[in-house]
Parts: C-alpha cells; structure tokens; sequence
C-alpha cells in the first residue's frame, strides 16, 4: 500500500496515538488525512480534516463514510480502557459492554461502512490497533483484553472476507504506549510516534501483523513456552 498521495482516515485523531499517526501520514506524503473525533474541535493539527466520529454512533459512522467516500485506508485507532473487573456484581457486566462498544463493535462499524469505500477505490487497507493484551490479561485490564482478544478475531476473519477485493488489512500489537490512557500506569512505555512509524512501513511493505514493540514480540513468541505469559500472567 503506496503511503504518497494516499488518502486515509484515521479514528480517535485528536491526541495520543491517533495524532501521531495522522503526523506520521502527512510526513509520509499523504493527499488528504481525516481526523476523527468525537469532538472535532479538539482536532488542532494543521493539514488535517476534522470529522466528527464516535464510532459507537451509527450516524456518525454512516455520516463519515458519505464525507471520506475517497479514502483508500482507514485506520481504527479509536480505544477506550478502564471501569470495573469483569466479576463485579454491580457494574461489570455493563463495563465490559461499554468497551465491547468501541473496542470491538466499533471497529466492525467502521468495517461494514467502509468496505465498500475501500473497493470502489482499488481495495486500499484497513488498519485495526490491536493489543499484546489480546493475547493475555492483567489484573487491572480484564475487560480491555476480553475486548482486544476479540478484536484480533475480529480482524482475521475481516482479512479472510476482504482478501477478494484486494483490501490489505494490517493488526498491529504492542504492549503500553506513551499516551493519557496510560499515564497511571508505571512501566516502560514505546513512543506513539514509534508505533506509527513502524505501522506505516508494515502498510508499504503488505505486511498482516505488526509486533511493534518488544512485549508484542517476546508475548507471542512465548505461545509456545512451558508457562505462556497468557497462562500466568497477574
């Protein structure tokens, strides 16, 4: 997938990693990046179009779709992280649909709206951000995982259906990146700007499957391991 003079719209582009992915595009030599956001006066990159885009919303998503009918790659960054344990009586069911919501039902929104976009263009790619934690849990990330696990099925089974209409889709991994969702939490932590990077050369590349830190790498090389990390971890 050619990155110069491209097309794309990127969810969840008002700040952390989905406004470095939409730097990283402009510096890449892209025609036109969308930037999605609840709130598109929060969209303050210069260079970039703002639209609004809750991906929960069905309007929204219909709406974004009618504006960015000449996008040749979308990405699905938008995220959302937190709330109760899975176990909680009181308010863990709910919590676990409310990530459900964005983290996986949002991206298959944004999917079945674009699909369609992305043939009448040539195919191009869709790109889902994805999650070492869509292969173990924490903790403090059940819900989150639960999410993520099933968006990783989620984009496997979209590769499968795409692949005929020449559409690349592109999962990427990676354990805690440097943004607000994450500022409680003290661990090493990769750039966003990182993250970006490396997606944008698998997306020219053709690659599937980004591992774009080294806890996405040392998690899924340790499927094998007497004790996988998915098997033990706290």
């Amino acid at each position: 997938m050619k990155l110069q003079g491209s097309t794309v719209l990127v969810t969840g582009a008002n700040r952390g990693l989905g406004l470095a992915f939409a730097k990283a595009l402009l510096a890449a030599g892209a025609q036109k990046v969308y930037a999605g956001a609840r709130d598109p006066s929060t969209v303050t990159l210069p260079g970039v179009i703002p639209v609004k885009l809750d991906v929960t919303n069905p309007e929204d998503v219909a709406a974004a779709a009618a504006i960015a009918s000449d996008v040749d790659i979308v990405i699905n960054n938008a995220g959302i992280s937190g709330g109760a344990l899975l176990l909680d009586a009181k308010d863990g069911q709910e919590n676990l649909r409310r990530i459900m919501e964005t983290n996986l039902y949002g991206i298959h929104a944004m999917s079945v709206a674009f699909a369609p976009v992305l043939k009448k263009n040539g195919g191009g790619a869709l790109v889902n951000m994805l999650s070492a934690l869509s292969w173990l849990s924490l903790s403090s990330t059940s819900a989150y995982s639960v999410s993520k696990a099933a968006a990783w099925a989620l984009t496997n089974s979209l590769r499968n259906e795409l692949r005929e209409q020449g559409t690349q889709v592109l999962g990427i991994h990676a354990g805690y990146i440097d943004t607000d969702m994450v500022s409680h939490v003290d661990a090493p932590k990769t750039s966003p700007d990182d993250v970006a990077q490396r997606t944008l050369e698998a997306l020219e590349r053709g690659d599937s499957e980004v591992l774009a830190d080294e806890t996405s790498r040392q998690v899924k090389a340790g499927f094998n391991a007497p004790h996988p990390a998915y098997l033990s971890t706290t």
